[in-house]
């Protein structure tokens, strides 16, 4: 047996369905629009030809009559493009066939029709307007050429007039209400699809920020690490110290491991959507996270000394002291010399969060870190302005290069209940 192909059966709309759409729809931009128009205006002139035909049999049409009669729905194919001159078009028509006191009846239903499409499409003072005029021409006709009796009927007739004249304003605001929320709802949604756009972009920021970080920590240890190795293996080539050796290329493994974990944390993040994206993301690193940076900064050959004196830490807070303090000991222990004195302070103070990187600056710079290029102090400062704080870098007065940052916490609370 061959494959089975399954076809899709477009769904109808049902009646209820399609009488709502014409309702709410612009009756100007509606499908095959002609076509429904030329059917109707077929409808209409039959009607009018059995109401000419079996009403008012006094005035039965004669062949001029029955010729301004058909004439008369024939501009009603075109009603939705040129509405008012459709309208003139027919009144035009019926004026002549009312003058020669033919059937008064058969007309009305095409007059009509022209008249509730020029009010659902022009604005309704011109529609009324328009019926007035109308009204006005028809009862001059009719009291020039015809009988009092036959104007009053045309007053009558009038009423349905002004019905029309009613029912289509009353369409046409309606279709601006629904054209209205229909608006509302797509600009909501380009505010939803904007704001999702910004998250995504936020999320991206904060990933190229957390690679940063990580890849700049990890290739620097790895560095000066490396460097310890070869400078024991060249200091004295007879007399290797195969201690410090292997401990340097213990300190790379260990580096590489971790990472490697946080790396695969971090891209990790771009593989989901979502809440799976959270999920997958893990903890955010925080201020728990610190001693190992400072153990990871000694082991670099940096003299590090730390205090860090904190509560309970929001966990942006947190992830953004992390980072700060991660980049200021990477360009302290790239920058500022062989076995810098870094010292590292974090505490609160006056509900926020302070924290000060400041290092001796001996290397040949004289300048500490402040000749770190680059992203680094840039993404500091984002970290900082992430949670509303502050961050000033620069060097010190006596010698080597200072980081500090202040990062509220009362603002990152509640925005995290």
């Amino acid at each position: 047996m061959g494959p089975m192909h399954l076809t899709t059966v477009p769904v109808r709309p049902r009646l209820g369905e399609r009488v709502v759409a014409a309702l709410t729809r612009d009756p100007r931009t509606a499908p095959h629009a002609t076509r429904n128009d030329a059917v109707l205006a077929a409808v209409l002139a039959v009607l009018a030809a059995i109401l000419a035909a079996f009403t008012d049999t006094l005035r039965h049409p004669d062949a001029l009559g029955w010729t301004l009669l058909i004439a008369a729905h024939v501009p009603l194919v075109w009603r939705r493009r040129r509405p008012l001159l459709v309208l003139a078009a027919v009144v035009v028509l019926v004026i002549p066939y009312h003058a020669l006191d033919n059937n008064h009846g058969a007309p009305v239903p095409a007059s009509l029709v022209a008249l509730y499409t020029v009010t659902v499409t022009q604005r309704p003072l011109r529609s009324i307007l328009v019926g007035a005029a109308g009204l006005a021409v028809s009862l001059t006709v009719m009291l020039t050429f015809g009988e009092h009796k036959q104007a009053a009927d045309l007053v009558r007739t009038y009423g349905w007039v002004l019905a029309v004249l009613f029912i289509g304003i009353d369409v046409r605001y309606y279709r601006q209400y629904v054209a209205s929320l229909v608006e509302r709802a797509e600009r909501a949604e380009r505010t939803r699809e904007e704001e999702a756009r910004r998250r995504v972009a936020e999320e991206r920021l904060r990933i190229a920020r957390d690679l940063h970080d990580l890849l700049a920590h990890t290739i620097t240890l790895i560095g000066v690490q490396t460097s310890v190795a070869a400078h024991v293996l060249s200091a004295d080539p007879e007399r290797l110290d195969r201690e410090t050796i292997a401990k340097a290329l213990n300190d790379i493994a260990d580096t590489c491991r971790t990472a490697r974990g946080e790396l695969r944390t971090t891209l990790e993040v771009l593989r989901e959507q979502g809440a799976a994206a959270a999920e997958t993301r893990g903890p955010l690193p925080g201020l728990d996270g610190v001693p190992d940076l400072v153990e990871a900064a000694r082991l670099a050959g940096a003299r590090v000394t730390q205090t860090v004196r904190t509560g309970e830490t929001p966990p942006a807070v947190g992830a953004a002291a992390y980072r700060i303090v991660q980049e200021a000991l990477t360009n302290a222990v790239r920058h500022a010399g062989a076995e810098p004195a870094v010292r590292v302070e974090v505490y609160e103070e006056q509900g926020a969060l302070r924290l000060a990187v400041t290092d001796d600056g001996a290397g040949a710079t004289g300048s500490g870190s402040s000749s770190a290029g680059g992203f680094g102090l840039v993404g500091m400062r984002e970290r900082a302005r992430s949670v509303g704080g502050t961050l000033d870098a620069g060097p010190r007065a006596g010698g080597g290069f200072e980081v500090t940052a202040v990062l509220p916490l009362r603002g990152a609370l509640e925005g995290a209940g």
